[in-house]
């Protein structure tokens, strides 16, 4: 692995486009492990998430999530649940209240997992993401007609191509009919594959047979501490100096185009040239 680590920072340092070639060794390591050792796959999935933040900075600004959202947590909080499932993936909960979400503060939302994603690069080892959200206190009309697909599709193709997220997938609790148009509208977003995963629950009851009991809140009839306190641990977590500081110098990890070695820019942000070796990492 440190071979490893070496081989993909030496690429970077030769990389005229990156504005900053400096990356945790960490950073490196989770990035070639969620790649299943490819260094290819890696040097692309770097080259994403430096050039994301050149051309999609609304997604990236500096927020301290402690002060920085609003009301945003009287209507939605996402949380990443402490204890890994058995098959090693890592499951991200978001509760939603019954405020109603205005327009604007869906971006707010994606500054907050965008924060999440940068902490976890650096500091978790996982296999994949299990995604559960809780849309029984949710006005889904009031929640679809704001939602600007196109954000959604930046949001989601930065998670999964820029942070190498890899979900597992997708449980929705809730007795609503109108879920089908969301899902008509992730239709359009995510791939036949990922939307075959998205499971649709009306009752807490069937949602155990995918998430065990162990790992979820107490709201939910878990053995965890509640959604509140877990958010609220969450918060004091990314607002710390120490992350803050380590966030400012992630966003200044972006891109010169005009430097970019490869002429073609295709629509993935990713041209990179030359061959590369696959590593197996055990």
């Amino acid at each position: 692995m440190q071979e490893a680590i070496k081989i993909l920072d030496e690429w970077i340092k030769k990389q005229t486009h990156f504005k900053n070639k400096n990356f945790d060794p960490h950073y490196l390591e989770t990035t070639i492990i969620a790649c299943k050792g490819s260094m290819e796959r890696a040097k692309a999935q770097i080259d994403s998430i430096c050039t994301f933040r050149t051309l999609l900075p609304t997604f990236f600004r500096r927020v301290n999530v402690k002060h920085d959202l609003g009301n945003l947590y009287d209507i939605v909080q996402p949380v990443i649940l402490p204890k890994l499932s058995l098959d090693q993936n890592r499951v991200f909960l978001v509760k939603f209240y019954g405020a109603a979400f205005e327009a604007s503060q869906y971006m707010d939302y994606y500054n907050f997992c965008i924060v999440i994603a940068e902490y976890l690069k650096v500091h978790d080892y996982l296999n994949g993401f299990v995604v559960f959200t809780d849309f029984t206190e949710l006005n889904l009309m009031d929640f679809v007609t704001k939602l600007n697909p196109i954000e959604l599709r930046q949001a989601l193709t930065i998670f999964m191509q820029g942070f190498g997220m890899k979900l597992k997938g997708i449980h929705i609790v809730t007795s609503s009919k109108l879920i089908d148009v969301l899902i008509t509208i992730l239709k359009q977003i995510l791939s036949e594959k990922l939307i075959k995963r998205i499971s649709i629950h009306k009752t807490i009851d069937t949602v155990y047979e995918h998430i065990p009991k162990n790992i979820l809140p107490s709201d939910f009839g878990g053995e965890e501490r509640s959604v509140k306190e877990l958010h609220e641990s969450w918060v004091e977590l990314l607002s710390s100096n120490e992350h803050l500081a380590y966030l400012d110098g992630q966003r200044e990890t972006r891109t010169d185009e005009t430097l970019r070695q490869s002429q073609v820019f295709n629509e993935q942000y990713a041209g990179m040239p030359g061959t590369f070796r696959t590593l197996t990492v055990d």
